[in-house]
């Protein structure tokens, strides 16, 4: 409910509440959903939750630090109890992580008075093909 109508967790700026539910919410469709059968719904089938997400995940210092291939071979390989044949699926679609989320239309502004971080080092880019 409360990001129905405010665009980020507590306040008008990114907080590390922000932060640390958009680690959660990155890993939920490719991993959580199948791995861990919290399945339920996907977080692309939650329209409000699916917008915040993108939203985040479109913001610098987010998306671009998202290697969603090292994160699904991490769960689904180290997790031998759970995959005991350490497939790693190869969905879900990434592109519409990248798709409009509308949410500036709430306000707020993502870094307040601060500085966006510039691009992450050549040794931190993701990989062509992990991400979005």
């Amino acid at each position: 409910d409360r990001l129905t109508n405010q665009r980020y967790l507590v306040g008008d700026t990114i907080t590390e509440a922000d932060v640390r539910l958009f680690t959660t919410l990155a890993r939920f469709d490719p991993v959580y959903h199948g791995h861990f059968k919290c399945n339920r719904s996907k977080l692309s089938e939650m329209p409000v939750l699916w917008a915040y997400a993108r939203d985040l995940f479109q913001t610098p210092g987010f998306g671009d630090t998202i290697d969603f291939v090292q994160i699904k071979q991490h769960y689904y390989i180290v997790h031998a109890d759970i995959n005991p044949t350490h497939i790693v699926p190869k969905g879900p679609q990434l592109a519409n992580w990248l798709t409009q989320h509308g949410r500036e239309a709430l306000g707020g502004n993502a870094f307040g008075e601060g500085t966006p971080p510039g691009p992450p080092p050549e040794a931190e880019t993701v990989p062509v093909g992990h991400s979005a």
